[in-house]
């Protein structure tokens, strides 16, 4: 049991559904979806590790048992990866128990009604599509598809007689859609009596085990309302009614205290190896090195490093600066732990934009750069916004961005819908912006090289402020050395600890911890001056060059950033400027957490429910958030 923090996000009655949802709330009793899910998850990633290590010669170690993420990467030779991977075991889980929000009394997607070709064509479907999806690398979407059709799988031997029948594995036939299911019950066929009482035990009749008929419960919520024909099982608990009407009782193995809880292990270990054959069936379609990328596991970084550049014709004589700065951060990251998984280009100009180029190659995607040309603009805004969407779109999760322009954005409509996918993504964008040469524009007889409008610039300066990144603006000679001072911002283990905008002066209070090291600061905007106060109380101003704290500092165009010495405690900036700014904290830690904003559910079953975005203006909601750190060490 992992403990994920987007978990937080359910609490459904009583298990109505199937398993329940929320291991750490019953912890010692019953198995859950999550326990389920993850645990298959973390077996097969295992084995695919294994295959390909020995594949490529190498020894293999398998990790202490129990199982973990942080465990798992680590002997797939992917330590850093240990992020990623619980994001996308997240991610499963929380597309496998939203079914229980989205679809609860559809009984297709819980093997309820003995629905089983309904139940079996949403499984199959779903595979197909988590295979299409993997090819196409869309892995945010091959998760989406591989946790809904979990749901039923593992439902199915819980809500089912399978177990009961005796069978020692898994139905193969499930994740088949050209075999026969079983010997299903007719829909005339009685299947249960009443319970004795409380106990369930028997309540199955006698002819349906001998004969190997396959059967599940009916299940309804609303009282004296019942679609259960006469004779047949019901699910069973609390919130079924039909269990009410004979035969009374139910059939269900969701936990320990069901109905036929004296089950559950049998049923929830039944389900664990029914979701690894179907994940192995995934692997053998995509292939071990694709399968981890799903799963989030990369030996370099599990992200693409994407570059979205103007080619407009005042960009002809900074093209080349662009090929220099994006060489230089890709050679920065390959062969390191934060080498991406895939690499992306997005050219934009006026009116056209894109099309999106990857590539798994750096020497590839170098010379595509390389290959850029520089021509036509017309008026002067571009269409960078589009060009952004396009590479937000196409990039997996958590990647970075740098989009290089000397314009203001022509498509500043699409400002809300980039702050959506940012979001939703979870990705870094940089804007590197440059001066532009008015003649290369406007066909004047003068050059001029001007800034873009302040207003202009502040809309740049809101998406990197919304990301996490930064709006840096320089001078076209100036790029590569602000280019690489901001790739040391992408390391796979750094952690913000403050980030803020402002326009007037400010206060900022930041915490360092015993695990922080390598703290840095991060100031965008002109005209700006500070005081750094140390937890000691000693203090430095800005303009002092030979004080203490600041080991090191580095100014170019609006940015400046500062190096300072490792003191644990809560350290203070205090901010003077009436221009707009930003500020950044950032060091390299250990330790990080997951987060997700949840909201009431608004289902047939109270709870709560995770939201894909960020809340709505004037609704409650909470955040929900556990310690990466603590979480490892309480499972261990």
């Amino acid at each position: 049991m992992s403990g994920l923090a987007a978990l937080c996000f359910l609490l459904l009655q009583t298990g109505a559904c199937g398993f329940e949802i929320l291991g750490w709330f019953f912890r010692g009793k019953s198995l859950t979806h999550e326990d389920i899910t993850e645990r298959a998850i973390l077996n097969t990633t295992v084995q695919v590790c294994r295959a390909l290590a020995l594949a490529e010669g190498k020894d293999f170690t398998f990790p202490p048992q129990p199982f973990t993420a942080q465990g798992v990467a680590a002997a797939c030779s992917a330590p850093k990866s240990s992020k990623s991977f619980r994001q996308a075991i997240q991610k499963v889980i929380f597309w496998n128990v939203r079914v229980d929000l989205r679809y609860a009394l559809n009984a297709s997607f819980h093997f309820d009604e003995e629905s089983f070709i309904e139940g079996r064509r949403i499984i199959t479907v779903g595979i197909q599509a988590v295979k299409a999806s993997n090819k196409k690398e869309n892995f945010e979407a091959a998760r989406q598809n591989l946790g809904q059709c979990l749901h039923p799988l593992q439902d199915f031997y819980s809500h089912s007689n399978w177990v009961e029948l005796g069978n020692q594995f898994p139905n193969p036939n499930l994740i088949r859609s050209d075999t026969s299911i079983g010997n299903i019950a007719d829909k005339s066929r009685a299947t249960c009596r009443n319970c004795d009482g409380k106990d369930c035990r028997n309540n199955i009749l006698e002819d349906i085990i001998a004969e190997g008929i396959l059967t599940s419960g009916y299940f309804g919520v609303v009282p004296f309302v019942s679609t259960k024909p006469k004779g047949k099982c019901s699910h069973g608990g609390a919130v079924d009614q039909t269990s009410t009407i004979q035969p009374k009782g139910g059939i269900n193995k969701d936990t320990v205290d069901s109905s036929h809880g004296f089950l559950h292990s049998e049923a929830a270990n039944m389900a664990i190896a029914a979701t690894s054959a179907l994940l192995e069936d995934i692997r053998r379609a995509a292939g071990d090195k694709p399968f981890l990328q799903m799963m989030g596991i990369s030996r370099g970084s599990n992200k693409a490093l994407c570059f979205v550049i103007d080619t407009t014709g005042s960009m002809a004589d900074d093209i080349a600066t662009v090929s220099n700065v994006t060489a230089s951060i890709i050679n920065s990251k390959v062969g390191t732990e934060d080498e991406p998984s895939v690499y992306i280009l997005v050219p934009f100009n006026d009116p056209g934009f894109g099309p999106l180029k990857k590539t798994t190659d750096p020497e590839v995607f170098k010379n595509t750069i390389n290959s850029l040309s520089a021509a036509g603009g017309g008026d002067v805004p571009e269409m960078s916004l589009s060009a952004l969407q396009l590479a937000l779109a196409g990039a997996p999760s958590s990647s970075e961005i740098f989009l290089f322009t000397d314009a203001p954005a022509k498509d500043a409509h699409l400002k809300s819908t980039i702050i959506a996918l940012i979001e939703r993504t979870e990705t870094v964008v940089n804007f590197m912006i440059t001066t532009s040469t008015a003649t290369n524009r406007l066909r004047r007889s003068e050059q001029q090289h001007t800034r873009i409008a302040a207003a202009d610039a502040q809309l740049y300066r809101d998406l990197a402020q919304t990301s996490g990144g930064q709006a840096i603006e320089v001078t076209k000679s100036e790029l590569l050395e602000a280019s690489s001072i901001i790739t040391d911002s992408s390391s796979s283990s750094l952690v913000t600890l403050l980030q803020a905008t402002r326009n007037q002066a400010d206060n900022f209070l930041f915490i360092v911890d015993e695990t922080v090291t390598n703290v840095r600061i991060y100031i965008t905007g002109s005209s700006i001056t500070f005081t750094l106060i140390s937890p000691t109380g000693e203090s430095q101003q800005s303009s002092d060059t030979t004080g203490s704290l600041i080991t090191s500092s580095q100014s170019v165009g609006n940015f400046q950033t500062l190096r300072i010495i490792k003191q644990v405690g809560q350290w203070e900036i205090k901010m003077v400027s009436t221009n707009p700014y930003s500020l950044k904290v950032i060091g390299q830690s250990p330790i990080d957490f997951l987060f997700d904003f949840v909201e009431v559910s608004q289902g047939v079953f109270t709870g709560f429910d995770v939201l894909e975005t960020r809340p709505k203006a004037g609704k409650g909601a909470s955040k929900c958030e556990l310690d990466e750190a603590l979480k490892s060490s309480s499972r261990n």
